[in-house]
This record gives structure tokens, C-alpha cells and sequence, in this order.
């Protein structure tokens, strides 16, 4: 596995003997527990994690009103009934994804390479063969790790950011995970090694829908929100001038037969020199994806928390 330079200096982690110390021994039990469901039926873990979804919408309720606050802003005229119906199913959905870890990070490809589905290839191939690094758009839906894996198990491997996890044990396990059919992951801050990327013709993903807070944002309309945080890094990475920009569609499918990412045609008027204009843009693509998986969306983000200096007053 390549290393890429990073002005973060950030190193792939890798295994220790300190790993064995007591205070790793919980993480361990976890470990080798979801290690262990992973081998299950997988249609058997999906109605699992249904159940432990139900059991966090009981237990974590401030991020159920968050879930509930962010489908009531961006879906005014919704029923309240719909909406309560919604954020049920989006926790099923949480659930689901701790079982998608697993998947994900530990199924070997004869496995995993059936459920792992791609449409709209002729857009990426095309940009490939034009020598071109992919500027490759996702957004935040709970089965988000799981599309790691469909990308490399499809041949197109990928590079992309990385927030190491606070405990080591797990940032090893994850990061091995997510790198077990892809390139290599680089420090989150880590600008230059992504722009490097580009250069070099990879793939690379990017996640532009949540709120990053102030720095390097400006304020657009997000559904019925009209001033939501919207990053400018999407304009920056897509202005480098080998990069082919290509939003995608993401979701598992609704008969329960493994994962689907749709390659949309590359933006061919994009950036544009109004950073308002390439975030409204953005933000357009966002919102149709979501329309189409509405259940499998990040509705537990604080995705409105950073407020204009004029509007200063949260919405939450």
C-alpha cells in the first residue's frame, strides 16, 4: 500500500503489542464479537440490526430529536405521522450499518463481490481513459461503509479522507477495513495529498453534504433551509485541472440484495467562479439523492448547526 506525503504528517496506523494492554481488552470483546456476526446469514444480520436500531431510537434520544428537528426544517409541509415514520426507519437503518461495518471490513470477495453493484460505468470509464483523476462525489447514507467496498470490489479503487478514531485498536481494525479492496486513506486536513491524488489519476471520494462549521463555507439553500453551511473544498478539489467531477447515487437496495452506486454524467459547468453558485449546485445534486433514499440518509448530523452571523440563533 502506497503512503501518500501529507503536510499533517499522517501515518496509516498499524499494529502494536501495546494492543494487548487490559485497557484494549473491551475493544477486543467488541471486536471479535461483530468479527463474528459478520459470518451470519446476511439477510439474518440486516433484520438484526433493524432490532438494535429500534433499541437506539429509545436510547439515544437526543439524536432522535436531531433526526427528527433536521426532516421537520428541510420538510416543513410533512405530516407529523411521516415524520415520526421516517425517523423509525432511519434508526432501523443505524442499526443496520453497525452489521455493515463488519461486512464491509471482513468478507471475503467471493462473498462480498454479489452484492456489490455498479451502474453508469461509461461515465467513469470514460474520464479513466482520458488519463483523469476521479473527483468521485458521495454523500453521508448510512451504509456508507459499505460503498468503500463496492468501489473496489467493482475495480475502481479509491483514495479517500480519514479521521482517525481515538481508540488505536480501532483505528487499526477500521483502517485496514476500509483499505481492504482500496487505495490508501489520507488525514482529513490533508489537502495537498488529496489535489496529489488527482494528479496522479486516482479516484478519489468526497463527502460535501454535512455541515464543516464556518471556515471554508458559505451559506445556501438546503431543502427549506435557506442558509445551510455548504463547504467550498468541493470547488477546490474540482478545479484542479485533471480532475473529472462525478456525483453518484447511493443506496442498498430495497429487496435486501446488496448495494447499489450509480456514476452520474462528470459536471461538465462546474466550479464556476461564484462559490454561492457552486454550493447551490451542489447542494441540487444532494437534495435528489436524498429524495431518492430518503431512509438511509445521516438525518442524525447536526447538519444546520453552524448559523450566519445575521441569523445567529440555532435551530436546534
Amino acid at each position: 500500500m502506497s503512503k501518500p506525503e501529507s503536510k499533517n504528517n499522517f501515518v496509516a496506523p498499524t499494529f502494536s503489542w501495546r494492543f494487548f494492554h487490559p485497557k484494549f481488552w473491551l475493544t477486543w470483546l467488541l471486536v471479535i464479537t461483530l468479527y463474528s456476526l459478520s459470518w451470519l446469514p446476511y439477510k439474518l444480520q440486516l433484520a438484526m440490526g433493524r432490532g438494535i436500531g429500534r433499541l437506539l431510537m429509545s436510547a439515544m434520544k437526543k439524536r432522535k430529536r436531531i433526526a427528527t428537528k433536521n426532516i421537520q426544517l428541510c420538510f416543513p409541509d410533512m405530516p407529523q405521522k411521516d415524520v415520526e415514520q421516517l425517523v423509525k426507519v432511519n434508526f432501523e437503518n443505524a442499526g443496520i450499518a453497525l452489521f455493515e461495518s463488519g461486512i464491509s471490513w471482513w468478507w471475503p470477495t467471493w462473498r462480498a463481490k454479489p452484492i456489490c453493484n455498479v451502474k453508469g460505468t461509461e461515465h467513469i470509464d470514460g474520464a479513466l481513459k482520458q488519463g483523469k483523476g476521479i473527483f468521485l462525489l458521495f454523500f453521508h447514507i448510512l451504509p456508507l461503509e459499505m460503498m468503500g467496498r463496492v468501489l473496489g470490489e467493482n475495480g475502481y479503487p479509491c483514495v479517500g479522507f480519514y479521521r482517525p478514531h481515538n481508540n488505536k485498536l480501532l483505528e487499526w481494525v477500521q483502517y485496514r477495513g476500509r483499505c481492504r479492496s482500496n487505495r490508501y486513506m489520507i488525514g482529513k486536513k490533508d489537502v495537498k495529498g488529496l489535489l496529489k491524488a488527482l494528479s496522479n489519476g486516482e479516484i478519489t471520494v468526497y463527502l460535501p453534504d454535512h455541515d464543516y462549521g464556518p471556515k471554508r463555507s458559505v451559506f445556501a439553500p438546503f431543502f427549506a433551509v435557506d442558509k445551510a453551511a455548504t463547504t467550498t473544498g468541493t470547488e477546490i478539489f474540482a478545479s484542479h485541472k485533471n480532475a473529472a467531477t462525478i456525483p453518484t447515487k447511493l443506496k442498498r437496495l430495497p429487496d435486501n440484495s446488496g448495494y447499489e452506486i450509480e456514476f452520474l454524467p462528470p459536471l461538465s459547468d462546474y466550479p464556476s467562479k461564484d462559490s454561492l453558485e457552486n454550493a447551490q449546485q451542489i447542494n441540487k445534486w444532494v437534495e435528489q439523492a436524498v429524495l431518492d433514499n430518503m431512509e438511509q440518509y445521516m438525518w442524525v448530523h447536526r447538519r444546520f448547526k453552524t448559523r450566519p452571523t445575521d441569523d445567529p440563533d440555532s435551530l436546534y
